[in-house]
């Protein structure tokens, strides 16, 4: 865990009992302003002895489902009546919110692949090392909200990582039905530690994610199930009285990414064909996509197929790709019980 003190300050008390908002005060000290910080706006509502709830958007700036439900969100906080504390940052990584990019414009940093974070490092560095040590600590439950970016579109979905323990594990799930996503994804992101989830797990604060939509825009779908999922999950961790909207009939397919074989990447450059939709339902070996070759427009398209079966919940948006380059990837129905069973 980290253990040195963060130098990102606050102006607000996340002991005292009201409605409170202020600013994250992030050190930048540059060329045109030596003693400068970037202030990072966040709110707090504390009151009664409750669960503490940290929502989190922004965590990637091209992605607007997160904020905006949650700026709607502290417009209600000052009204709420709850029982425990509250702590929503609409736009995290500031920088690259104000920029409209995945990563920041200051250090090129993705927040989500530098956890822990360092306390002398870089921007995004030092945001991370923040969250790390001063609202992880303090947090029970975490909702880190994120949709495909410019880059990627999803359909609609939850994310999770069922805890070892099997009491945190039936609290989670608890949760999960209560935000009652049209599809919840156990996520295989191929070894990678670095990433927000990562952090709260090391903490055992309960914890789910999402991809709420993409293409950099902002979809009505998404928005409205990040809002209604948090007026039910809040419920449901009686933080709030309020039951929120009531669940849709047909909520909760469990869906599973199982390593590289759910992937499709780019084998080479070229300009990027695909031959399937999001939702679509795929075989082993189906054409999934072709990458045509520019410079040679005579040359047959190199045909990329479907490793395996499943639901395609994600396809990147941008034609343009270079060798490495995600362009969607499945999910397989699976159960709670083989979830869990790793």
């Amino acid at each position: 865990m980290n253990q040195e003190k963060s130098l990102i300050t606050t102006d607000v008390d996340f002991d005292q009992d009201g409605f409170q908002a202020g600013t994250l005060r992030l050190p930048y000290s540059h060329d045109k302003s030596g003693y400068g910080h970037i202030p990072i706006p966040i709110a707090v509502l504390k009151r009664g002895h409750g669960p503490t709830v940290l929502l989190t958007g922004g965590n990637h700036g091209d992605e607007y489902e997160g904020p905006v439900a949650l700026m709607k969100l502290v417009h209600r906080m000052p009204s709420m009546k709850i029982n425990g504390r509250l702590i929503v940052i609409p736009g995290l990584n500031f920088p690259a919110v104000l920029n409209g990019s995945r990563t920041s414009p200051i250090d090129k940093a993705n927040l989500n692949r530098v956890f822990p974070g360092r306390r002398n490092g870089s921007p995004t560095e030092m945001i991370a090392h923040y969250v790390d040590t001063e609202l992880f600590p303090r947090a029970d439950f975490v909702f880190d909200i994120h949709a495909g970016g410019a880059s990627t579109n999803y359909l609609p979905t939850l994310m999770v990582a069922p805890p070892a323990d099997r009491v945190r594990r039936d609290n989670l799930r608890r949760l999960v039905d209560a935000f009652a996503a049209p599809r919840v994804m156990v996520m295989d992101l191929l070894g990678e530690d670095r990433t927000y989830g990562a952090a709260v797990a090391r903490h055992e604060a309960l914890f789910f994610c999402g991809e709420f939509g993409g293409y950099a825009s902002c979809g009505v779908e998404g928005v409205e199930l990040v809002e209604s999922g948090i007026r039910r999950v809040l419920n449901a961790l009686d933080v709030c009285a309020e039951p929120g909207p009531e669940a849709p009939a047909n909520h909760g397919r469990l869906l599973r990414v199982e390593g590289d074989g759910h992937y499709l990447f780019a084998p080479c450059p070229g300009i990027f064909e695909p031959v399937f939709r999001l939702g679509d339902e795929v075989a082993a070996g189906q054409l999934a996509a072709r990458i045509h070759d520019p410079h040679a427009p005579w040359k047959p398209a190199l045909e990329l197929r479907f490793k395996r079966s499943g639901l395609a919940v994600c396809i990147r948006s941008l034609a343009r790709v270079e060798a490495g380059d995600c362009l969607g990837h499945l999910a397989s129905d699976t159960t709670w019980a083989e979830a869990c069973a790793e």
